[in-house]
């Protein structure tokens, strides 16, 4: 993981110190809210439903033992114990005391973490592969890439206030892990026929309000010209993107108003001004980057699977589909990365307590090389485990709650933090992921239905990433009360959107819904392999809706 230099760190703490400022001035009312509003706004502060809530910035996905103890630090002083992972790549506290925000800001500080433009009209924490670096399918670490990014966007001042938030996804492996198409930029690293490395270029991705996948804009960009491109697109947005409607302000609304071709056009124009000038990455600036990344000294060890691991898988079933769900096949011979599921049934999906954080932080430094990966399904992963130390490591997660082996099924679940927390949800998402997980607690009924994506957003802003589960759930407000829309046929790599199947319903209808989805799809799959998303990109979603409305509770309520 990358290592602050002189300048890294005098830029953060300099940044504390202006908050600081800035916000004992507010508390002493020389500031007016309306002033104070972007000051905190930038320094990943909102006002929540009950409280502020504080988004710290994880880099590109990547923590450090000694940053998750700061942050179980900083849950357990500044919070109420606990914080959330979210879709970005970042964590949340919920209960900070305004006063004490620029108190977690220099605790931060100290361990080279921040929450500068976790918010705000501007370019976002850069994401990308929670595999990164260490992908058996990788082409190219991204990790570089997304480095690079971050500094060329920190503070840049023509993009510091753009129409509306920006946010950037790298991916440098085979499987788009990073949900590339739904971002407002998307890159894939892809390799000419020459042997060089160049970037797939993806803009006008996004989902909330209005959904929708993302347009190549260009094939192939070399290296050289990634931070021209992405100013080019960048000063195209800043010049035509809507001010007037923060509904209609994101690139992927001006993207359809121009159509892809325009847009395309009007950016391959403003690179031409661009191109071979001072952003123009060398090969010296790559090399830079890369000598303060902090690389793992892997062990030579054999090939094959080690006989303590052997006898694991032979004689432990619980262990056996652990390691067939959460853990994940390595570059280097003799190791794997192991994915900690924070979605036990009882649990708010992401959370995790200080001493869970702190434990996790204990098991990354005695099994791995104290390093800590956040995914975008909101898990943690250890990304570097001897494969012969697995079934010590996993008796250690399963004391801790973090050994459920339900990666990629249907208890996974993405949500957000609705209606318990966020000021803009129209609904609660919490509880209906727990109802969920709870109807469906069997794990052998769990590996049945098999790989199944299911998301949960509280309000249209879709920070669950409902539109691209293979079943998706969205609270909406209807006359005062909470409903729930469900679409189903969603996925995010080969990226599509999901489709409504009907009316809203009820909270204590979406688990009989679910399992009204569930009933079809296992009664009308060709086989077991075939999986929900194939089976409703196969026959639609006209089995669905009639299995889903035909249940008594929905011919009462709809009739």
């Amino acid at each position: 993981m990358y290592q602050y230099d002189e300048i890294d760190q005098r830029i953060v703490d300099e940044r504390v110190a202006q908050f600081r400022d800035q916000t004992r001035r507010f508390l002493a009312g020389q500031i007016s809210e309306d002033d104070f509003r972007p000051l905190r706004l930038q320094n990943g502060l909102y006002i929540q439903r009950h409280a502020p809530m504080l988004r710290v910035a994880i880099p590109y996905g990547v923590l450090a033992s000694r940053q998750l103890r700061k942050l179980a630090h900083i849950a357990r002083t500044y919070d109420r114990g606990t914080g959330h992972f979210s879709t970005r790549q970042n964590i949340q506290f919920n209960w900070p005391q305004l006063e004490q925000v620029p108190d977690i800001l220099a605790e931060l500080a100290t361990v080279q973490m921040h929450a500068i433009q976790t918010s705000g009209n501007c370019v976002r924490n850069t994401t990308t592969d929670h595999f990164a670096g260490v992908a058996a399918d990788e082409l190219i670490d991204p990790r570089v890439y997304c480095e690079l990014i971050r500094q060329w966007s920190t503070f840049h001042p023509e993009f510091a206030f753009l129409p509306r938030k920006f946010k950037i996804a790298v991916n440098g492996a085979l499987e788009d892990r990073a949900a590339t198409w739904v971002h407002d930029i998307g890159l894939h690293a892809v390799r000419a026929d020459d042997g060089e490395i160049g970037f797939r270029v993806i803009v006008g991705g996004g989902l909330g309000r209005t959904p929708m996948i993302g347009t190549v804009v260009r094939e192939f960009l070399p290296w050289r010209h990634l931070l021209t491109y992405l100013e080019a697109i960048l000063r195209v947005y800043n010049r035509y993107g809507r001010r007037d409607n923060k509904h209609k302000a994101r690139i992927k609304i001006l993207v359809k108003a121009m159509t892809p071709e325009r847009f395309q056009r009007e950016v391959e124009t403003e690179w031409e001004q661009l191109r071979d000038g001072p952003n123009t990455v060398v090969s010296e600036e790559l090399a830079r980057i890369e000598a303060r990344m902090v690389r793992p000294r892997y062990e030579s060890l054999p090939d094959g699977v080690p006989a303590e691991l052997q006898r694991a898988l032979r004689e432990d079933r619980a262990f056996r589909r652990w390691h067939e769900r959460n853990v994940h096949a390595h570059q280097t011979p003799g190791y794997a990365s192991v994915v900690l599921s924070l979605k036990a049934t009882g649990r708010a999906p992401g959370d995790a307590t200080a001493e869970q954080m702190d434990a996790v932080a204990e098991l990354a430094d005695r099994y791995g090389f104290g390093e800590i990966r956040v995914s975008h399904e909101q898990n943690l992963i250890l990304p570097d485990i001897r494969q012969a130390d697995l079934p010590e490591l996993h008796a250690q997660l399963k004391d801790l709650g973090f050994a459920t082996p339900n990666i990629g099924l249907l208890t996974n679940i993405i949500s957000c933090p609705g209606g318990d927390f966020c000021s803009l949800a129209n609904a609660r998402s919490i509880p209906v992921a727990q109802a969920i997980q709870e109807r469906f607690d069997d794990l052998d009924r769990l590996y049945d239905i098999g790989e199944l994506d299911l998301n949960i957003s509280g309000c249209m802003n879709a920070c669950g990433h409902h539109h691209v589960g293979n079943i998706g759930i969205l609270g909406v407000d209807k006359h005062g009360s909470e409903f729930y829309q469900i679409t189903i046929g969603g996925n995010q790599a080969p990226a599509r959107l999901g489709r409504v199947i009907g009316p809203s319903l009820g909270r204590e209808e979406v688990p009989d819904a679910i399992e009204a989805l569930i009933r079809v799809y296992l009664d009308v799959r060709q086989h077991a392999e075939e999986r929900f998303v194939d089976v409703v990109e196969r026959l639609g979603i006209e089995p669905f809706r009639e299995q889903v409305y035909a249940q008594p509770e929905a011919e009462a309520l709809y009739a």
